[in-house]
């Protein structure tokens, strides 16, 4: 003869609330122009502590300081195109930036490749800066070097909470509250043309070094895991 299965007692209630689901903080919007603008000027560095980089022994001085300083800024720039057809025969210069001083690489017909090969091949020296996955391709293309251990800075500022990623400008605003001045006319300048004029070095030198400040002043993220890593020599600026 079968057996009806034993019914079970109902489960007794629960004594504590179930919980709210979890409020999701709003992300923020970048700053706007008037926030920026009522900003202290950043401070770029003295005109002295920039260094054009053409002979086998200023490249090696470059390598030292760098190789010390344990970090790196990176930027490039490229003479712009204007024509949807005409593909950019960038980058025209490299910028590296250390706490403490820039030096601008021009690619011009005998660029310093050993040099720059050793800086931005470095797997263990970070390489900071902003939109860097479209430097990469061009420093393949023109000069054969792989860029490593590139760390880009617009999804990391992003992550203190902002909707999208953020360009430099705007990063400086955020993490340092400072405003740095970013020249049209010198951006969209003819990079190819050498000598550089004083607004162009000034331009370039404040891109990869502001860079760096942020990369800084945030503790030193990695872009893979969030980690900080080892702070490098602070700046001796003053």
């Amino acid at each position: 003869m079968s057996s009806s299965p034993p019914t079970l007692p109902p489960p007794l209630p629960s004594s504590a609330p179930a919980r709210p689901p979890a409020r999701r903080t709003p992300l923020k919007p970048h700053p706007t122009r008037e926030e920026i603008d009522a900003l202290p000027a950043w401070e770029p560095l003295p005109r002295a502590r920039i260094h054009l980089v053409e002979t086998p022994a200023q490249a090696a001085a470059a390598l030292a300081a760098i190789t010390a300083a344990g970090v790196v800024g990176l930027d490039t720039e490229s003479r712009p195109v204007f024509r949807k057809d005409e593909v950019s025969d960038g980058p025209h210069l490299v910028q590296l930036a250390t706490p403490d001083e820039v030096f601008l690489v021009p690619v011009g017909a005998q660029p310093p490749v050993d040099f720059l090969r050793t800086v931005l091949e470095a797997p263990e020296l970070p390489k900071v800066g902003f939109g860097l996955r479209s430097d990469q391709s061009p420093l393949q293309r023109k000069l054969g070097i792989a860029l490593q251990g590139a760390v880009d800075l617009a999804p990391l500022v992003r992550r203190l909470g902002y909707r999208q990623d953020v360009g430099l400008k705007a990063a400086v605003a955020i993490v340092l509250g400072l405003r740095l001045a970013k020249s049209k006319k010198a951006s969209t300048s003819n990079w190819a043309q050498w000598p550089l004029s004083e607004g162009q070095i000034r331009y370039a030198a404040d891109d990869a070094h502001a860079g760096l400040a942020v990369y800084l002043a945030m503790g030193c993220p990695q872009a893979g895991d969030g980690k900080a890593n080892p702070r490098p020599r602070p700046s001796r600026r003053g």
